[in-house]
């Protein structure tokens, strides 16, 4: 009897000999038997037979082997990897010919390749054909590799659960172990709509088949209970995890050092990495860019950067995309945009490739300072690279074209993007209405709303937001309550910049009692929090109907909810108050009282810094306060600096 290596070998020859032609891109007749094969064109080859009808007729038996399996078996891997589609259905197609049963091996790399390929669901029909047409049971390991397919993509995933409890009801002998449930909870815990109450039903559920949770297990469930802000949750859950025998990771840390970094929380940050040390878990990479990255979110791009060195000249990694990418970000995010430019050519020197991600936040940072032109020229840069564009990026050259009034350009750039297969999505279409309605040309911005309507896209709240707000600005306060109306009744909840246009036009409109119920309204839903910008529109509209008194009760409120005052919330009070400087001092000296006792001390900087532009010096007691305020956080910071320098010393040990 032939071994399976040899019969495998022996059935490419037979395809060779007999000059068979095959539709898949792996042909196995050469160019020289058939002159005419390079000329076939994609239809004529799909249309050819994959396999030949004589290879697997009337196989022999052998004992309790059939002896086509192992040929079946060679072309299945050889099809799957990679994945060659049109071929692995024709194969299929030659199997369900045969009418016999198939050894269960045959059908996980095809349910691999499937998932591969982002044709999940094929995979999941695969596995259900498998007993009906095939005649073979499937086990766990056909079960474990159509999740895997399922899970290969992010509409597939919410799928997982409801065919596992599918397949274990049509088919008692499964016996699902660990992996399975690992990907079961890793579907359960997926954003954008994790199902955790379940989830962690299912984790409580494995001891009972007698299996024991492993770190994977745990990583995900930890992972996904701090990113829904269940971060008391998640560190019980740790330390569980640790009475349980199962060591963390440097994952089940970054997961957490990542939540707690998205708050700001430096100092209990701080005390998660030095935990992390002392239960002898090195730091990695990704751990450094989550900590990078953190930093970054919140400006302290000083202290990343001495991290970043830190990684570099004790723990000898290398600073990756992503390393370079919150950097970039970083710095564009603090207006620091040449800083930007010098990380991205730090990053091209050492050889480093930018990603999509980086070119978005330097180009948006270019745009945002004024630099039109070499942002043109970074583009064109990316795109020499060989760096394709996505809807992102295509989106922020939209916006920043729009920006500078240069909408006839961006319209350009939205036409070139969908001649290359890239739809605008309703950010771009928004995008281009805002630049219409800043550059004064309302019909074209409603025509690019329609053009938004028609090409499918569902409106969100950006866009009912950028169309409130620009016809409010136009006066047309009307129209602007129907927008309004009509994004209510479709379920979508207004944001700040949506409830600030309306209050703002109803206020100039002369109608700031309707004003003021929106914004009473908003405060109640809990919509949207407001900002200063919301306050000042109705400061304006209570000084201009001459309601002073009420207006300064307002102010009182806004600085108990910890909405700092600025600039022009001063000049709008001044104004109301004739310019009276006596009057004036005492309403402002009075805010930065009441701000420096919540320790809202930039707030109250600020003030400071209007009164001595308008010249009007606070008096000495406002002084002090705000010194010992300074003195105050000076030692917060440097306790928390000498929390992270300790961090680092243990490291070295």
């Amino acid at each position: 009897m032939l071994r399976s290596d040899n019969l495998a070998f022996a059935a490419r020859r037979c395809f060779r000999n007999s000059k068979i032609q095959t539709f898949s891109s792996r042909s196995f007749t050469s160019t020289a038997a058939d002159p005419t094969a390079g000329e076939r064109n994609d239809d004529d080859a799909q249309s050819s037979k994959p396999l030949a009808d004589d290879l697997f007729r009337y196989p022999p038996r052998s004992g309790g082997y059939t002896q086509g399996d192992a040929t079946y078996l060679s072309l299945a891997r050889f099809y799957s990897n990679p994945p060659n589609i049109p071929a692995l259905r024709g194969l299929l197609d030659q199997m369900r010919s045969d009418p016999r049963p198939f050894p269960e091996r045959l059908f996980p790399p095809i349910l691999r390749a499937f998932g591969r390929a982002g044709l999940p669901l094929e995979a999941l029909r695969l596995f259900d054909e498998m007993l009906p047409s095939f005649q073979c049971i499937p086990s766990t390991f056909s079960l474990n590799s159509t999740l895997s397919s399922l899970l290969s993509s992010p509409n597939s995933s919410s799928l997982a659960f409801p065919f596992f409890r599918r397949a274990l009801w049509l088919h008692h002998s499964l016996n699902p172990n660990l992996l399975t449930f690992n990907l079961i909870l890793k579907s359960l815990c997926s954003p954008p709509s994790p199902s955790l109450p379940l989830a962690l039903h299912l984790f409580r559920s494995i001891p009972l088949r007698g299996l024991h949770p492993d770190a994977y297990t745990y990583s995900t469930l930890i992972a996904a209970l701090a990113r829904s802000g269940r971060l008391d949750d998640a560190f019980a859950l740790l330390d569980e995890m640790q009475l349980d025998g199962v060591a963390p990771n440097s994952v089940t840390f970054n997961s957490l050092l990542h939540t707690i970094l998205r708050t700001g929380d430096f100092r209990r940050a701080a005390n998660l990495t030095r935990y992390m040390l002392l239960k002898g878990c090195t730091p990695t990479l990704a751990t450094y860019n989550t900590l990078v990255h953190g930093l970054c979110r919140h400006g302290r791009l000083e202290e990343a950067l001495a991290l970043i060195d830190h990684m570099v000249l004790r723990n000898g990694l290398v600073p990756n995309e992503v390393t370079f990418g919150a950097l970039v970000d970083g710095f564009v995010k603090l207006g620091c945009v040449v800083d930007a430019q010098r990380v991205f050519d730090v990053m091209r020197e050492r050889g480093v490739p930018a990603n999509v991600f980086i070119y978005s936040a330097l180009i948006t940072g270019l745009f945002r300072c004024d630099c039109v032109e070499e942002a043109l020229k970074l583009w064109a840069v990316m795109v020499s690279e060989g760096v394709k564009p996505n809807e992102v990026l295509y989106t922020v050259l939209v916006d920043g074209l729009s920006r500078h009034g240069r909408v006839a350009e961006a319209e350009d750039v939205i036409a070139k993007m969908a001649a290359e297969g890239c739809n605008p999505n309703v950010r771009t279409f928004s995008a281009l209405m805002w630049g219409y309605f800043r550059a004064g040309n309302s019909h074209q911005a409603l025509a690019t709303w329609s053009k938004l309507v028609r090409h499918g896209c569902q409106p969100n709240k950006v866009s009912y937001s950028i169309l409130i707000n620009g016809l409010c600005e136009e006066g047309k306060v009307k129209e602007g309550m129907m927008v309004w109306k009509n994004m209510i009744s479709r379920g979508c909840t207004p944001d700040l910049m949506a409830y600030t246009a309306m209050i703002r036009g109803l206020c100039i409109s002369g109608r700031v009692d309707g004003g003021m119920r929106l914004f009473y309204d908003m405060m109640a839903s809990g919509d949207a929090e407001p900002d200063a910008v919301a306050y000042n529109a109705l400061f304006d509209g209570l000084i201009k109907a001459d309601r002073l008194i009420q207006a300064i009760d307002l102010l009182a409120s806004m600085v108990e909810r910890d909405c700092d005052p600025d600039e022009v919330t001063c000049n709008i009070f001044l104004k109301g108050l004739r310019w009276d400087e006596e009057k004036g001092r005492n309403l402002m000296e009075g805010m930065i009282v009441r701000m420096v006792k919540r320790g809202r001390i930039n707030g109250a900087a600020n003030i400071v810094l209007v009164m001595c532009k308008k010249y009007m010096s606070p008096k000495s007691t406002i002084w002090e306060k705000l010194v010992s305020m300074v003195c105050n956080m000076k030692e917060v910071r440097g306790e928390i600096d000498k929390t992270l320098g300790e961090i680092s010393c243990e490291n070295d040990l």
